[in-house]
C-alpha cells in the first residue's frame, strides 16, 4: 500500500517552533519520517520541543534559536541546518505575530513589525532556504502560514497590521510559486481560521466568542489540535508536485460566507 505522505529521511525546517501550531506542525511531519529543525527565538523552548519530537518519533532534530527579522542571522541558521543534514526539503513559515488595536490607534511602530515579521520574516527564510538547499537541489516545498485573515476583512478583532501582512503573504506566494516553479520548488500556503492553542484558549473560550463563532463559523466551532496537519502533509508531500501558487483556508468555512 502506497504512503502518499511518507517524508521519511527528509529535512523540515519549521519556525515559529516553539509552541502551538508550528509544534503540531513539526510532530506531524516527524510521524512520517521526517527530521525537524525547530526554529524560534526562545531556546529553551524548542530545545524542548526538538527533544520531545526526537524522543517520540526516533527521527533526528536540531534546534536553532533565530529571530526571523535579521537577515544575518536567518542566513547563519539555514546554513547551519544544511550543514548538519546536507539537504532542506521542506521549509515552514510559521513564526508570526499580532497586533490588535483599532486603526486609529495603531502606531507606526507596530505596523513595521507586523511586516517585519509575518512578510518580510517569511520572505527572508524562504528565500535562503531556497538559494542555499532547494535551487541546488532542484526538489522543495515551501508553505506558508497564512491566515484566513489574509483573504478577508473582519469584526471580531481590529487588526489591520496583521491582515495587511498576512494579505502580503497570500500573493508572495503566488509570486514566489510562479518564480520556483521550474526549480522544482511549490510553494503554497495555509490560511487557518480560529485554532485552539494555549495562547489562544483564553479567547476562544470565552462566551463572547463561541456566541460569534456559531454565527460565523460555518461548522460553528474553532479547528481543534490536530485538524491543520494533514493539510501541511498534503503539500509537503512529494505527491503535491502539481499543487503550486495555492492559498487554502483551513477555517470551518469562515471564508466561504
Amino acid at each position: 500500500m502506497k504512503n502518499y505522505f511518507d517524508l521519511k529521511g527528509q529535512v523540515a525546517i519549521v519556525t515559529g517552533c516553539s509552541t502551538g501550531l508550528g509544534v503540531q506542525m513539526a510532530k506531524a511531519f516527524a510521524s512520517q519520517g521526517c527530521n525537524i529543525v525547530a526554529v524560534a527565538r526562545r531556546a529553551n523552548l524548542i530545545e524542548e520541543v526538538a527533544e520531545s519530537i526526537k524522543a517520540e518519533f526516533g527521527v533526528e532534530t536540531m534546534a536553532i534559536p533565530c529571530d526571523i527579522t535579521d537577515t544575518a542571522k536567518v542566513d547563519a541558521m539555514v546554513q547551519a541546518a544544511y550543514d548538519r543534514f546536507g539537504r532542506i526539503d521542506i521549509l515552514v513559515n510559521n513564526a508570526g505575530t499580532g497586533a490588535v488595536a483599532p486603526a486609529v490607534d495603531i502606531t507606526d511602530e507596530q505596523f513595521y513589525n507586523e511586516i517585519d515579521i509575518d512578510l518580510f520574516g517569511s520572505f527572508r527564510v524562504a528565500r535562503a532556504v531556497a538559494k542555499v538547499a532547494m535551487i541546488p537541489a532542484g526538489y522543495g516545498r515551501i508553505i506558508n502560514i497564512s491566515s484566513m485573515y489574509g483573504l478577508v476583512g473582519n469584526k471580531a478583532a481590529t487588526c489591520a497590521p496583521y491582515h495587511a501582512a498576512k494579505g502580503g503573504v497570500v500573493n508572495m506566494t503566488r509570486a514566489l510559486a510562479a518564480e520556483w516553479a521550474n526549480k522544482g520548488i511549490t510553494v503554497n500556503s495555509i490560511c487557518p481560521g480560529y485554532f485552539w492553542t494555549p495562547l489562544t484558549a483564553e479567547t476562544l473560550d470565552s462566551d463572547y466568542f463561541q456566541a460569534y463563532m456559531k454565527s460565523a463559523v460555518p461548522l460553528e466551532r474553532y479547528g481543534k489540535e490536530g485538524e491543520l496537519d494533514t493539510c501541511a502533509l498534503f503539500l509537503a508531500s512529494k505527491n503535491s508536485a502539481y499543487v503550486t501558487g495555492q492559498n487554502i483556508a483551513v477555517d470551518g468555512g469562515y471564508t466561504a460566507i
